[in-house]
């Protein structure tokens, strides 16, 4: 899942100084999970502006905000109050409010900051699981991944800077490649960190990365 998190009102504010009509879109996948950017968020979105004297012409929340040709039609709804209006504030993440950039000929200003992909711990509690590295390693590392857990990004174990189990560079955190040792403890594969790993491939991760599944050796 995507996790992202709340803008401060009034850097919001600041980017739609000189704006006087919006359209608001949310998402209802990650960033409804995150409580930024459901239904009940663009409401509250709304009447915020709303005091702030902005004109709301209409919002919609997308199912999901990512997906291109799934928002191309769905934005039809609001064909008229996206004419009119004089920008949109979208409550998805990067990716999301970038699709409906591409969609509209008004301003798209985010109303989130995207964090990183990561699961659900508890209600409101989001931990990072994946980088999308371009090349998953957890075939061997027992399901922990070494490029996220580890603040150095090490593959062929760890740097030797950990302490009482805490990495070295953030001690709130566990050193990943003593959790990734007892993991494989565990799993009877130790054997597993005796290869020599080979450095990683960054150009697995070329910005902006692409995949077209019809291209031969896609899939």
């Amino acid at each position: 899942m995507i996790i992202s998190q709340k803008k401060p009102f009034e850097e919001i504010l600041e980017y739609l100084k000189d704006i006087e009509k919006i359209v608001i879109t949310g998402c209802t996948l990650c960033a409804a999970t995150c409580q930024v950017g459901g239904e009940e968020q663009v409401l509250e979105m709304k009447e915020k502006l709303e005091k702030h004297g902005k004109k709301v012409l209409g919002y919609k929340v997308l199912d999901p905000s990512c997906n291109y040709l799934k928002d191309r039609k769905d934005l039809k709804t609001l064909k008229k109050e996206l004419k009119e209006a004089d920008a949109v504030l979208s409550l998805a993440c990067g990716d999301g409010t970038q699709t409906i950039a591409k969609l509209v000929k008004v301003p798209v200003y985010p109303g989130n900051n995207t964090m990183f992909i990561g699961e659900t711990k508890r209600i409101g509690e989001y931990e990072e699981g994946c980088r999308a590295c371009g090349n998953c390693e957890l075939a061997w590392t027992g399901g922990i991944c070494p490029t996220t857990a580890c603040a150095k990004g090490l593959l062929n174990g760890a740097c030797g800077g950990a302490r009482d189990g805490k990495c070295e560079v953030d001690s709130e955190n566990d050193c990943a490649w003593i959790l990734i040792y007892e993991r494989l403890k565990d799993l009877g594969k130790l054997d597993n960190l005796a290869v020599i790993r080979k450095p990683r491939d960054y150009k697995k991760i070329t910005n902006p990365n692409k995949l077209n599944l019809k291209e031969k050796g896609a899939c």
